[in-house]
C-alpha cells in the first residue's frame, strides 16, 4: 500500500483502488472487510483501534451502523468543565473524535458506483466534489460520500438568502451562508463607495449582496479555486457577473484599490481540522490580523473597511476582550460606527448544546472601519 493506494483480499480475492484524498489527510493504517452481520460494538473497537472498514453487503444496512456509530459517540456527556474555554476544547475534541471513527466505515465505488444491494448512484455528486478525473476504482468513507450527496442537492436546489431575494448555490468543501445575520447588516449599512472589494469571498454572495445594491465596480478574491469557481457561477446565475470580478488572491489583489473592502474572516480563533473548517476557524486569527494590517493600503481617500465578526471567541475566551479593538488601533484604523445584530440559527436556543452559556450572548457586529 502506497500513501494512496490501497491492496486488500476478500473471499479469495486482491482487489485495489485509490484513497480519495479529499476525505481525510491519510488512509486507516489496515483495514478489514465487514458486512451486514457487523454490530455497532464491534465496528466501534475496529475504528477505535485504527481499522478501515471496507463494507459489502447492502448500503442502507451500512448507512444504519453509521448511524448506530454516530448515537454511541453522541450519547457520552462532556466532562464537567469550569470554564467556557475548557469545554469548548472538550467539545472540539470531541468532534474530532467522532469524524475520525465515523470516517472508518467505508464504501468501495467503482466508476462512481457502488455494487452494493440499494446503493444509490452517486457518480455525478463525486465527480462535483472533486476537482480531477475521479479515479476508476476509490475507497471513500461512506461520512464523506454523505457530505458530498448532500452538497451536490444544495447546489442544484440553492441556499435561500433572503436578502437577496435569491438562492446561492454552493459547491462542496465552500462555506454555505446558513447565517443571515451579517448578510442583513450589510444590506442596511449606508453606502456610498462606486468601487468595492470582498476579500475571501466564498461563494460570492457578499459581492452579489453589494452588486445588487447598485456598486458598478466590485473586485471578489479567494485563494481556493473551488471559491473562485462557485463565486464566479453564482454571481452569472444572480445577473451581477458584468459588476464583479472573480480574483485569485490571498487576500488583497496587488495594487488594487477601492472606496469599500469586506471582509468576513472566520470568527473563531483555534485549529481547523477539516478543509471546510477553514471558514470557521482561524488559526492565531492570522487572516483577521492580515486583513486589518493590510486593508489601510488598499482604500481609496476617505475609504471604509467593512469587517464582520462575532463576539462568540470573546464570550468563549479564546480571545480576550478589547483585544480585537487594539488590533484595529495598532493597524492604524479607526471604528467610526458598530453595527450589531443577535444571531437567529439553532443552537443559539438550543440549551443542550455544549456552548449554549456563550452562543445565547453571542453577537454578530459590522465594524465601519476608516484610516486614521
Amino acid at each position: 500500500m502506497t500513501d494512496n493506494h490501497i491492496r486488500w483480499s476478500h473471499a479469495g480475492e486482491t482487489h485495489e483502488a485509490e484513497w480519495l484524498a479529499i476525505s481525510a489527510s491519510n488512509p486507516p493504517k489496515w483495514f478489514e472487510v465487514i458486512g451486514d452481520q457487523t454490530n455497532a460494538d464491534t465496528a466501534y473497537r475496529l475504528a477505535s483501534e485504527g481499522c478501515g472498514m471496507i463494507y459489502q453487503g447492502d448500503f442502507q444496512n451500512a448507512r444504519q451502523l453509521l448511524q448506530a456509530l454516530a448515537r454511541r459517540i453522541d450519547k457520552k456527556p462532556l466532562k464537567a468543565a469550569p470554564t467556557l474555554l475548557e469545554t469548548f476544547h472538550l467539545h472540539r475534541a470531541r468532534q474530532i473524535q467522532r469524524a475520525n471513527i465515523l470516517n472508518k466505515v467505508i464504501l468501495h465505488l467503482e466508476g462512481g458506483r457502488s455494487a452494493m444491494k440499494r446503493a444509490p448512484d452517486v457518480s455525478e455528486a463525486l465527480a462535483h466534489a472533486w476537482d480531477a478525473a475521479v479515479p476508476a476504482s476509490v475507497l471513500i468513507p461512506l461520512q464523506t460520500l454523505q457530505g458530498m450527496v448532500g452538497a451536490y442537492e444544495w447546489r442544484k436546489k440553492g441556499v435561500e438568502v433572503p436578502v437577496l431575494g435569491q438562492t446561492i448555490q454552493p459547491y462542496y468543501g465552500v462555506y454555505s451562508p446558513v447565517r443571515g445575520e451579517y448578510l442583513e447588516l450589510i444590506a442596511q449599512t449606508p453606502l456610498q463607495a462606486k468601487t468595492a472589494m470582498d476579500i475571501g469571498t466564498g461563494t460570492g454572495v457578499i459581492a452579489a449582496l453589494l452588486a445588487k445594491r447598485g456598486l458598478p465596480h466590485l473586485i471578489a478574491t479567494d485563494n481556493q479555486p473551488r471559491a473562485l469557481a462557485c463565486a464566479q457561477e453564482n454571481l452569472q446565475r444572480l445577473g451581477v457577473a458584468n459588476k464583479v470580478k472573480v480574483v485569485e488572491a490571498d487576500l488583497f489583489p496587488q495594487d488594487a484599490l477601492a472606496d469599500l473592502i469586506v471582509c468576513n474572516p472566520p470568527w473563531l480563533p483555534a485549529k481547523a481540522n477539516a478543509p471546510i473548517e477553514h471558514a470557521v476557524y482561524d488559526p492565531d486569527s492570522r487572516m483577521l490580523k492580515a486583513f486589518l494590517t493590510g486593508v489601510k493600503a488598499h482604500l481609496n481617500v476617505n475609504g471604509e473597511a467593512w469587517l464582520i465578526m462575532s463576539d462568540l471567541a470573546e464570550q468563549i475566551g479564546l480571545r480576550k476582550p478589547g483585544e480585537l479593538a487594539g488590533w484595529i488601533a495598532d493597524a492604524g484604523l479607526d471604528i467610526v460606527q458598530r453595527l450589531d445584530t443577535q444571531p437567529k440559527h439553532g443552537k443559539a436556543r438550543d440549551a443542550q448544546d455544549p456552548l449554549f452559556a456563550a452562543r445565547s450572548k453571542e453577537t454578530t457586529s459590522l465594524y465601519r472601519l476608516k484610516s486614521r
